[in-house]
């Protein structure tokens, strides 16, 4: 697994930029992190001021950093203001795997932005990172997010679900993995 992220990995699609997050994206980022609606099948505390948001960016930013994690701010090529944020995170270096997550603001949702930053996202744990396996965790009700990581071919994962501990884990959780053998 290469985990460098340093220059940070600016990654650009047909209509959108994801670029490293800054404090500039606070009020966004409280949004996401304490709107109702985006966290409905989130299972994290949510953010109660502007300062759990600029905590959360700055914690992030140290991670990716320290090559923990990466996460990009998607943006529109002409409009440098965050709408949704995706990441690859819990990384598993004996495994070859990372998680990804990934969420949009309500009014960006259902445009087909998910879907252009993760093609994005995916195709950089493959060929950068060289991840043998990108996991998807989902509420099993969430229905959208299934929808948007079959497209890509992620297949429900009961290996990676015999492993949750459902006394810590929410029960309703749901794996989905895409192998990089699989991917197409």
């Amino acid at each position: 697994m290469q985990k460098n992220f340093s220059p940070f990995p600016v990654l650009k699609t047909e209509r959108l930029v994801l670029r490293k997050l800054s404090l500039d994206d606070a009020e966004e980022i409280f949004f996401l992190r304490s709107d109702e609606k985006v966290n409905k099948y989130l299972d994290r505390p949510r953010a109660t001021s502007i300062e759990d948001a600029h905590n959360f960016i700055n914690k992030t930013n140290h991670a990716i950093e320290n090559n923990e994690c990466i996460d990009w701010a998607i943006t529109f090529k002409d409009d440098s203001g965050l709408i949704g944020s995706i990441c690859l995170w819990n990384l598993n270096e004996e495994e070859n795997k990372a998680e990804v997550g990934y969420e949009l603001l309500p009014d960006f949702q259902g445009k087909g932005i998910a879907q252009e930053a993760l093609s994005a996202v995916i195709t950089f744990g493959f060929e950068v990172m060289k991840l043998k396996t990108i996991e998807a965790y989902t509420h099993k009700e969430n229905l959208k997010s299934t929808k948007l990581l079959e497209k890509f071919n992620f297949k429900r994962d009961l290996a990676a679900e015999s492993k949750i501990d459902f006394s810590v884990d929410n029960q309703d959780t749901v794996v989905f993995s895409l192998w990089k053998e699989k991917r197409n």
